[in-house]
């Protein structure tokens, strides 16, 4: 039996504390209130497994939501969970397996980039963040696939997706809004999440040592092709030691793409891109169903870059761009892979300044993209652009975030300066 709401929770707010820790909604709500009427910026958060995100900016106290955990409600033939936001992504994942069944926008794992080992963090962070793994091209990211939510907005009411009333936001999908706004809109307290059927099969077809440019030709392909696939990788030679297995002949550079389903469709399915690739038999190799849940988890989770010294960036840019944007970034002495089928860049930079992120940007936005600011500097970051906006859509963000939270206590300035 799941966890049910605990009832007539004692809170004790001692404002002396650096920290709350709240045991259920009610007690969240009563912290919210209070800081509300005293102006105490809060910083709200799990695990920390995604803290490094984002920008400096001062709070007064912590909103430690790691104790409000516990599924409420799952039902794998409805397919749907329903839990609380503190609730460990590891912990909801073992429960949906025992049913064959997984979050399909493949969650990531940020604890390998920040310190070397797994640590999932929690469902509240996940969605705050909406960052997806290798799949996102085919079923999305983790806003399409929240069903609801519950949360409290900044003056410590309880909101509800589908039904609440906010003023000044009507006509937002409040679920697709919430999602990637790192806490700072609301905080969540309850999450109805979308689970899917794991596939009967999955196998991974291996390109051996493309150029970058063969690399992005196969990809483009692959994306078009009626094989649907549900991953496309490409990673430069500078990794062919961070992937060994049993089936994978592979020097230098390789390009991986997944193909999923039955088995019987899988198989004939990887038959058909090989030929229409034109492949020859020396110049592939085919991962099994354990090899590539091995492959696409240290993609997903990026583990190549595994408790990494060096700055981050995630570079986001049609398919068409990927090719001109890569060869202009090089000057950079960058470290690179691709996802998402060609649409997404991991940009590793040792040496890093103002300048050269605000030539990035430029670069990214003169090819239709935009980038994030994963991992930087600590004297970088307050004074660079994390998230990349436009003067329009910033003073959008402006209003939602005084309609959600008229004073500012939900991590003030995390992902803008003044909001």
């Amino acid at each position: 039996m799941f966890m049910e709401e605990k009832q007539n929770s004692q809170t004790f707010l001692d404002f002396n504390q650096d920290a709350f820790k709240p045991n259920s909604r009610e007690e969240i709500a009563e912290i919210i209130k209070n800081c509300y009427k005293k102006n105490i910026p809060l910083e709200i958060n799990g695990t920390k497994s995604k803290n490094k995100i984002g920008r400096n900016f001062q709070s007064e106290k912590t909103l430690d939501l790691s104790g409000y955990s516990g599924i409420i409600e799952y039902k794998p033939e409805e397919l749907y969970i329903k839990v609380k936001a503190g609730t460990p992504l590891k912990e909801i994942l073992e429960a949906i397996d025992k049913n064959n069944q997984q979050l399909a926008f493949e969650p990531i794992d940020f604890g390998f980039l920040f310190e070397g080992k797994s640590n999932g963090g929690t469902i509240g962070g996940v969605v705050a963040c909406n960052f997806a793994g290798p799949r996102r091209f085919k079923v999305g990211s983790a806003r399409d696939h929240v069903l609801g939510f519950q949360g409290i907005n900044g003056k410590g009411e309880i909101i509800k997706s589908g039904g609440t009333v906010v003023k000044n936001v009507t006509g937002y999908d409040l679920c697709k809004l919430v999602s990637g706004s790192y806490g700072t809109l609301t905080v969540l307290t309850e999450l109805s999440i979308k689970v899917l059927p794991k596939s009967e099969s999955s196998k991974t077809l291996i390109i051996n040592n493309p150029f970058l440019k063969k690399a992005i030709e196969y990809l483009g392909i692959a994306l078009s092709s009626s094989t649907d696939p549900s991953g496309g990788v490409f990673y430069p030679e500078r990794f062919e030691n961070n992937f060994v297995f049993n089936d994978l002949i592979h020097k230098g550079a390789l390009t991986a793409i997944r193909i999923e389903g039955p088995i019987n469709s899988v198989d004939q399915r990887i038959g058909r891109l090989v030929k229409e690739l034109s492949l020859l038999e020396n110049e592939y190799s085919v991962l099994d169903n354990f090899q590539t849940d091995l492959f696409w988890s240290k993609t997903r989770n990026l583990e190549v870059f595994s408790n990494l010294k060096n700055n981050l960036l995630r570079v986001i840019v049609p398919l068409s761009e990927t090719l001109n944007v890569i060869q202009k970034l090089k000057k950079y002495e960058v470290n690179y892979f691709i996802d998402w089928g060609g649409n997404l860049i991991w940009l590793e930079l040792e040496t890093i300044s103002l300048k050269i992120l605000r030539e990035i940007k430029e670069i990214t936005q003169e090819h239709s993209g935009y980038f994030t600011i994963i991992k930087l500097e600590e004297d970088l970051k307050a004074s660079a652009d994390i998230f990349t906006i436009d003067p329009i859509k910033y003073k959008i963000s402006e209003k939602i975030k005084k309609s959600f939270d008229p004073k500012r206590i939900f991590n003030p300035g995390k992902m803008y300066s003044g909001i």
